[in-house]
């Protein structure tokens, strides 16, 4: 049997087909009582949509059922259907497992999990800080306060704090400041605790040997890569990531655009801040020396892009070999 699950917050639509492709059942499960129907189809493959809620799913199912979850961008057949229903696609999912056409999406390992939930929850964190201080700037604006303020400062929320406004903004501000404060506290938690975990793994500490790479970075990289060995090579973790050039063919001529930007848009910033710092600041006379002669000859934003590229391969290659960095060992 081959089952195709649809996914969503509090149920799944399923669909089970035969060795025929008949559908046999279709039914729509609670997601706490999908471990009963899997129980009632164990050995059977089955696929599922990587959604933000699958992990437990997933674990759940796998006890009893070989699964295959899916890439979302890459089921096209379901996301261009002219008749898209929880059916619909649960059906095209197990039609797809019977046919062994799943495009797989990576499931990552509890380790990354824990490692994923760490750096995301601070980038949460940090976002919602800065949407506040945002808000006092919006503030000050209103009431035709010029002066150039850092809410995420100490002296700027010194500053604001002896500040008088008229209500109901003396409140607001107060309000966000004291949002500012907690949020900043809870970073401050959260970073001893995400430099406790990086410091405990082999492959972050490997990391933390390249120049400019914090523990936050570092963690960064380690959870948004997963684990190294599923990649074919260097050119598969740089397009991985978004940082391999599209590339535009006609005729003859060949073409070298802008980035792809695929893949996590946090670990490509922190890889060019990263960058930034090997260059400019911790004199890594490997990728300053690549990165010089590239500026030359184009401007300082595409080679300082290329550099983290290139740091990128030589991540590649210490994790792949469980070497510290060493540029002139590493193959890029």
């Amino acid at each position: 049997m081959y089952l195709g699950i649809d996914v969503h917050k509090r149920y799944a639509q399923v669909a089970v087909m035969n060795d025929a492709g008949e559908i046999v059942e279709e039914v729509r499960v609670k997601n706490a009582n999908l471990d009963d129907l899997a129980q009632r189809y164990a050995g059977a493959q089955a696929a599922l949509e990587a959604t933000s809620n699958y992990y437990h799913i997933h674990d759940t199912l796998s006890e009893h059922l070989d699964v295959t979850v899916a890439h979302p961008q890459k089921l096209k057949q379901i996301a261009n259907s002219d008749k898209k229903t929880d059916r619909v696609d649960a059906k095209e999912l197990a039609r797809m497992v019977r046919l062994n056409s799943v495009l797989e999406s990576y499931v990552p390992t509890d380790e990354i999990r824990e490692a994923r939930a760490l750096v995301r929850g601070r980038q949460t964190l940090i976002e919602n800080r800065t949407k506040y201080a945002n808000k006092i700037h919006g503030l000050l604006s209103d009431h035709g306060i010029t002066k150039d303020v850092k809410p995420l400062n100490v002296e700027g929320r010194e500053f604001l704090r002896e500040l008088s406004l008229p209500a109901p903004w003396d409140t607001l501000l107060e309000s966000y400041l004291e949002i500012i404060e907690v949020l900043s506290e809870e970073i401050r938690e959260l970073d001893a605790e995400i430099e406790e975990y990086a410091g405990s793994l082999k492959e972050t500490q490997l990391l933390m040997t390249i120049p400019g790479v914090s523990y936050y970075t570092a963690l960064t990289i380690y959870a948004e890569l997963g684990e190294i060995d599923r990649f074919d090579g260097d050119k598969e973790v740089v397009s991985y990531v978004g940082l391999n050039p599209v590339i535009r063919e006609s005729g003859d001529s060949r073409l070298e655009g802008s980035i792809s930007k695929r893949g996590s848009s946090r670990v490509r910033w922190l890889l060019v801040q990263a960058a930034h710092t090997a260059v400019h600041a911790s004199n890594d006379e490997y990728l300053t020396r690549f990165y010089e002669r590239l500026a030359s000859r184009k401007n300082s934003q595409k080679a300082i892009v290329a550099t983290a590229r290139k740091m990128l391969v030589s991540i590649y290659h210490m994790l792949d070999r469980g070497e510290v960095y060493d540029p002139p060992g590493v193959s890029a």
